[in-house]
């Protein structure tokens, strides 16, 4: 072969294997219990450190808490369980809580278990990656592991593809939904589509009812409702002790919560994920207030 030749074929190797992708696969399944799911490529990339909340720390949403963390239990002991759906206000702690009640049933005696030991793997997936779901399931429906499918902010501007695949997944088609599997999302919309889009199906339908019905029995297909609501100022009051507490944090409580209110205004809101932020930045202010020796 005519060395000029090498690299022209070379080339020419590399595009017939963007075409034509490896078979998807699951190796390395069992190399860490969290994963991101990438369907361009069939593989799952291993997330070794997943950043979360311990769940005792998460304020205002102890129903919610309790619900979601008997539910993956349940799930990680080989039980029955639901796929759920977390609504409602911005930073109260939707993701925050599927990600603590996944690291809660992986604990042992309190403890982590060994990577890739844990009772349940979490595999997150975009929502611009939903099509895919099918492949993914085919994959998972023959692992003995059990998994819990994350998509976080989940909505849809309009009923294309994606909608209609997470509407069979739920479903099960056919062949049902693998017991190993559940699946949970977060959304800021109750239904995951936005009200004008909804109440113009129903005003262009020959029959409104049922136009209206077909675009919010998506979420009446997670058996798991479970609303967050805007927290009021005793709630985040907690929040910002809790962190402060855990962070241990030596600040006297009137300066604590002067602070915290001031940094609430300035962001316009009373949040968990504001009360998270403003620790952070207190933590920092008092760590550099602090001499070093």
């Amino acid at each position: 072969m005519d060395a000029e030749q090498t690299p022209f074929l070379e080339r020419i190797a590399t595009a017939l294997e963007r075409l034509s992708p490896p078979p998807a696969t699951l190796e390395g399944v069992d190399t860490a219990d969290a994963f991101v799911w990438l369907p361009e490529r069939g593989r799952l990339r291993p997330v070794p450190h997943v950043a979360h909340v311990p769940v005792d720390l998460l304020r205002g949403v102890d129903q919610q808490r309790r619900t979601l963390v008997e539910n993956t239990q349940y799930f990680a002991s080989g039980l029955p369980a639901n796929n759920a759906m977390l609504w409602g206000a911005r930073g109260m702690g939707k993701s925050s809580l599927v990600k603590g009640a996944h690291a809660l049933a992986n604990q042992k005696d309190g403890q982590p278990c060994t990577p890739g030991k844990g009772r349940v793997a979490l595999i997150e997936i975009q929502r611009e990656d939903l099509t895919s779901l099918p492949l993914l399931l085919s994959l998972l429906r023959e692992n003995p592991r059990r998994f819990i499918l994350f998509c976080d902010d989940l909505s849809f501007e309009k009923e294309d593809r994606d909608y209609k695949a997470l509407k069979s997944v739920l479903d099960g088609g056919i062949a049902g939904r693998p017991e190993n599997v559940l699946f949970y999302a977060t959304s800021n919309r109750r239904h995951l589509m936005p009200r004008d889009m909804i109440e113009n199906e129903r005003a262009t339908a020959i029959s409104p009812s049922e136009a209206t019905e077909e675009k919010v029995s998506l979420s009446d297909r997670f058996g798991l409702w479970l609303g967050f609501y805007s927290c009021e100022q005793d709630t985040y009051a907690d929040m910002v002790r809790a962190y402060a507490a855990q962070r241990g944090l030596t600040i006297a409580e009137a300066e604590l919560m002067a602070r915290a209110n001031e940094w609430a205004i300035t962001r316009g809101s009373r949040s968990g994920r504001v009360a998270f932020q403003f620790i952070e930045d207190l933590s920092a202010r008092l760590s550099a207030d602090t001499p070093h020796r």
